[in-house]
């Protein structure tokens, strides 16, 4: 029997020690920068029950979902085609969405956010709100891979719960900024829009359709250009009258404050047309009557524009200096159905890859779960496309892939042991070294350090024993010195 090739399955990739060690570097960053803004670690486990990650991503997200099959006693049950007692034919002819509650209780994770407001509420009587959390965690997709694209992913999150303040927002643009400067990504844009302005362009296009078909499409912009979603719009049932007006308040130019001033212009414009032709209705709740009307729900969302306001005037009052990475869009929709304030999107310019962080308000993301009226907002980093970004840029450190600071070159036996207490002085001072372990020749081992990356090798041979000093070459150069393993350390750990 010959041997099976092994194989990867598609969308996911095995991590080298050099990349590991890149990723590490990313996160360190990362982890510090979330952890200074006061937030503390989480991690939930990779599978949820589906019924806590339907429904909370959307149609199209819903479709992304990695479902597992239910194990166990469970497949016992089944016979041929059909699984016994669990299926009938009449559930199989009704198409997946019958069957799948059937076979299938769990799921991979899709992002990090449903899991920790699931967390939430289920500990609700232990945390202290607001609660502020980050995760570093894979997740999982079931898309088409591609560059920047993968089915198994890790994510970054930071969240707080329980406030509405716009602190928060504010605070996310400062710990985006302050994790892409500190990787040396400077050329950015920052994104940041708002839902209820969204829905502002809906309830003023007096459009027809569904309200998350037009978020969905106008999501795709950057992808599908204006003719693809004018496509997508008219097959859900937006005119071409609307469609024209959609890209009349799309297409504001400016930078942030000019942008922000004339959609909110236009606007206010609209929603006076909408308060002379709309008509009110009324809706009678629990023996209320309420007056609803386009009008109304307009100047709800006007709101919008007052809370991105806010937002802008938190980082003024922080000394914000980058307002030129800010940008107002009033394209960015951000497709998850769970956000329901300002949003925010990260785009490296330099670079030709899609986002690789976004996030947004949620105001009742645990109302899902039982726990109505728990505000949050949160973002997340995409480290897979942050990594990429800096390998196209070559932005890693020469140092960011080296785990072993200094080798400890093996002459002999008498010379193994001798240096093995030196080893100990070594690693106690916080210098990552290792002894090579086999006594042979000092080209091999050079060999082995070129190939690690590792910085310098320590020699001792009988005549720097017999004086109590050492020899330290510098890879990188050549050069070698000899000193005292004080004078040593000094020379590694600067």
């Amino acid at each position: 029997m010959s041997a099976q090739k092994p194989s990867l399955p598609q969308g996911t990739r095995d991590f080298g020690p050099a990349v590991v060690a890149r990723r590490n570097y990313i996160f360190g960053i990362i982890r510090r920068v979330f952890e200074k803004f006061g937030y503390a670690p989480l991690e939930t486990p990779t599978l949820e029950n589906l019924s806590v990650l339907t429904g909370k991503y959307g149609e199209e997200g819903d479709q992304l979902l990695f479902k597992v099959l239910n194990s166990g006693n469970f497949l016992k049950k089944q016979k041929g085609d059909v699984i016994k007692e669990e299926v009938t034919p009449d559930d199989l002819l009704a198409g997946p969405k019958k069957v799948l509650p059937k076979i299938a209780e769990k799921g991979l994770r899709y992002d990090l956010t449903v899991p920790f407001a699931r967390y939430v509420v289920m500990n609700r009587g232990t945390l202290t709100f607001p609660f502020k959390r980050y995760q570093i965690q894979p997740v999982w997709r079931a898309d088409r891979p591609q560059r920047g694209r993968y089915r198994e992913f890790y994510q970054c999150d930071a969240d707080v719960v329980g406030t509405d303040s716009l602190l928060c927002e504010a605070e996310i643009v400062l710990m985006m900024s302050e994790v892409l400067n500190a990787l040396g990504l400077t050329d950015y844009t920052i994104k940041i829009n708002h839902r209820k302005i969204l829905s502002g362009l809906y309830e003023a296009l007096r459009a027809e359709g569904k309200e998350a078909d037009l978020f969905v499409a106008i999501d795709k912009l950057d992808k599908i250009g204006p003719n693809g979603v004018s496509e997508e719009l008219s097959a859900k049932g937006y005119s071409n009258d609307m469609i024209k007006r959609l890209f009349s308040f799309l297409s504001v130019k400016g930078n942030f404050h000019d942008k922000l001033t004339e959609l909110e212009k236009m606007y206010k414009d609209s929603i006076g047309e909408l308060r002379d032709d709309s008509g009110i209705w009324f809706e009678i709740v629990e023996g209320q009557q309420y007056a609803k009307s386009g009008f109304i729900r307009a100047l709800e969302n006007a709101r919008g524009f007052d809370e991105i306001k806010k937002v802008y005037n938190y980082l003024q009052a922080f000394d914000f200096t980058q307002f030129d990475n800010l940008e107002f869009d009033p394209t960015l929709a951000r497709g998850l159905s769970y956000y329901t304030g300002c949003i925010f999107e990260i785009k490296i310019n330099n670079v030709n890859m899609g986002s690789v962080s976004g996030g947004g308000r949620y105001d009742n993301l645990t109302g899902a779960f039982g726990l109505p009226g728990v505000s949050g907002v949160g973002f997340s980093f995409g480290v897979d496309r942050l990594y990429d970004c800096l390998e196209e840029l070559n932005l890693f450190p020469s140092d960011a892939a080296t785990t072993t600071r200094c080798l400890v070159a093996n002459f002999d036996v008498e010379g193994e042991r001798a240096m093995l207490p030196v080893l100990r002085q070594l690693r106690e001072a916080g210098v990552a070294s290792e002894l090579y372990p086999e006594a042979g020749k000092l080209g091999r081992q050079f060999k082995y350090a070129d190939a690690k990356g590792i910085p310098f090798v320590l020699l001792q041979g009988s005549e720097e024993r017999a004086q109590g000093r050492f020899k330290l070459k510098t890879m990188s150069t050549g050069q070698e010195q000899t000193l005292t393993l004080e004078e040593v350390l000094a020379v590694v750990q600067a």
